[in-house]
């Protein structure tokens, strides 16, 4: 059951205007002491000559108490909907349990497909606390969408081409030690990667060599993509043992190399379509009538740069999925390369291009200084898990001693709280990494959410033997009870909300405030107390059931998982 649909056409009848645009303008009060739902009555001023309060009066006497809604009432220029509460929450717990894990979903994207580009760390370089926010966020964009019905797939562009392996190449000639490196492949490779870099300010004919290795990969150089290869393998296994930690997995780790193949024809095409002129030796596409600088195509010597690999990665996955939505997870200072190339796909009128978008996220920074590869300052996103977990199990420890599979509970909850941090606020906001602000396991955490949801799996655990499938919801009906409700009723706002805005932050804050009405449900409203009689007992351990599952839902669109104990 739709209440709100239920209302829209209840004022439709009444007032004969358009269906959706009185449902588009029916909103929700400020304040639950006015009501369920509001519609706002100064648009009628006009058509109805009358002042919008006399309109909302006048309304409200027009309806009258039925099976779903108890009143009307007005209030200023606003006619104010009040539910039949017992209804209310006996359709909304009924439908939670009957759709259980889809609760929340619809069909909006079925026949649709969207793509997900997230992570994308560099072949032979730290995979970073930085690079988490691409991971968190992109973990979570894909299964919203699955949510909605939507094809998904999530797209892994590693950085594995491009002048870094010129220098990284000439790096591992000079100091590199196969055996040294294996050891601890990330760690030594970007040893030597930062030694290049503080070499090359004494000696600035180390980048020409660079540059000259990087062209010698492009043109298949069997010695130097041998050893492109090389970094590339032992990197992924450094990569993949990262993502099983975070339950992350991708359908396709076509970096840019993949694309090297797939350049000349981009280059061809914009070409014959006039775009490409020459500056300094370069090839560019001119977007200065949009205010953009010009997007290289083709550098001096004749090498590509990543846009032009952008480029080619957009046209083949037209050609591969034919997306209905191409989203890239990358951080904000990335911004204007990707209006670049968004514009030279437009003037190439390539229509598709409209579907392309790039989804920002703000900067990680260590406490006063950024984070920088090629100096060395680098967090390793590995040692942050590790010690979430470890710092978790320690709790663990002391709290609850006695508890079973404390280790798998340690990891759920340890990395759960890091994920949480950084989808907590809107994706654009920078972080400060810090070990007592991603380890805080006080107040909005995930911990709160897990705990919340394990405290309910315990009570119904206890309840064991009381069958309250068929509860009389009208036995709990009090302010806490119907608040709670009505937070899961709106669950699935909340998934086209984040949906809409591509941020998973939406998810977050429902899942929080959820967790806050069950926490307040709890305390306030007695479940398995003796003197709490048996059918009340029934309808609070159904919100308690409904609660659950909707937390443990909400929380696994944020990639977190839930425990049933803690």
């Amino acid at each position: 059951m739709n209440f709100k649909e239920y209302v829209a056409d209840k004022i439709t009848e009444a007032t004969g205007l358009d269906r959706n645009t009185v449902e588009s303008a029916l909103e929700t009060p400020p304040d639950e002491k006015m009501g369920d739902l509001a519609f706002p009555c100064f648009p009628l001023a006009k058509v109805m000559r009358k002042a919008p309060p006399l309109i909302a009066k006048e309304l409200a006497e027009k309806f009258t108490s039925d099976k779903y809604i108890d009143r009307a009432e007005a209030a200023g220029g606003y006619l104010n909907f009040f539910f039949n509460r017992a209804e209310f929450e006996k359709e909304t717990v009924n439908a939670v349990m009957s759709a259980g894990e889809a609760w929340g979903s619809s069909e909006l994207g079925v026949g649709k497909t969207v793509l997900v580009e997230y992570s994308s760390p560099n072949i032979a370089k730290p995979f970073h606390i930085g690079h988490l926010f691409s991971t968190a966020v992109g973990k979570s964009l894909p299964r919203i969408y699955k949510h909605l019905g939507y094809n998904v797939q999530s797209l892994n562009h590693l950085g594995d081409w491009g002048t870094q392996f010129g220098k990284l190449i000439s790096a591992y000639k000079r100091w590199g030690d196969k055996d040294v490196i294996d050891k601890d492949p990330i760690k030594e490779l970007l040893k030597i990667y930062v030694k290049f870099h503080e070499e090359a300010k004494e000696h600035p004919e180390l980048e020409d060599e660079a540059r000259e290795y990087f062209k010698k990969l492009e043109d298949g150089d069997k010695e130097t993509t041998d050893l492109w290869k090389y970094f590339r393998d032992i990197s992924l296994v450094e990569f993949k043992r990262v993502y099983d930690m975070l339950g992350v997995k991708f359908d396709s780790y076509n970096g840019e190399a993949f694309y090297s193949d797939k350049m000349q024809e981009v280059v061809d095409i914009l070409d014959e379509k006039g775009l490409l002129t020459e500056s300094e030796g370069a090839k560019v596409v001119d977007l200065s009538e949009l205010n953009i600088p010009p997007c290289i195509i083709l550098k001096s010597d004749g090498a590509t740069i990543y846009a032009t690999r952008d480029i080619a990665a957009a046209l083949y996955r037209h050609r591969t999925y034919d997306f209905d939505k191409n989203i890239y997870v990358v951080g904000t200072p990335q911004v204007l390369h990707f209006k670049q190339i968004f514009a030279v796909m437009e003037k190439a009128d390539w229509d598709w291009s409209k579907n392309c978008s790039h989804i920002g996220f703000g900067l990680v920074k260590l406490p006063g200084k950024n984070m920088s590869t090629r100096n060395g300052d680098v967090v390793f996103l590995e040692e942050v898990l590790n010690e979430s977990i470890e710092k978790t199990r320690a709790i663990i420890e002391t709290n609850s001693p006695s508890m079973e599979n404390k280790d798998e509970v340690a990891k759920k909850i340890g990395i759960g709280a890091i994920l949480y941090t950084f989808l907590k606020n809107s994706r654009e906001k920078d972080i400060i990494f810090s070990w007592d602000t991603m380890l805080d396991f006080e107040g909005e955490s995930a911990p709160y959410c897990q705990y919340g949801y394990a405290r309910g799996r315990s009570i119904l655990r206890r309840a064991e033997g009381i069958d309250y499938s068929d509860a009389d919801l009208s036995k709990a009906v009090s302010d806490e009870e119907y608040a709670l409700v009505k937070q899961l009723y709106s669950f699935g706002d909340a998934v086209k909300d984040a949906a809409d805005k591509n941020e998973p932050f939406y998810i977050n804050r429902y899942v929080t405030n959820l967790t806050k009405a069950f926490n307040k449900f709890y305390n306030t409203n007695p479940i398995l107390k003796d003197d709490v009689d048996e059918e009340t007992k029934k309808a609070r351990l159904a919100i308690v059931d409904a609660s659950t599952r909707v937390i443990k839902t909400a929380l696994g669109l944020l990639g977190i998982e839930t425990v049933e104990s803690m």
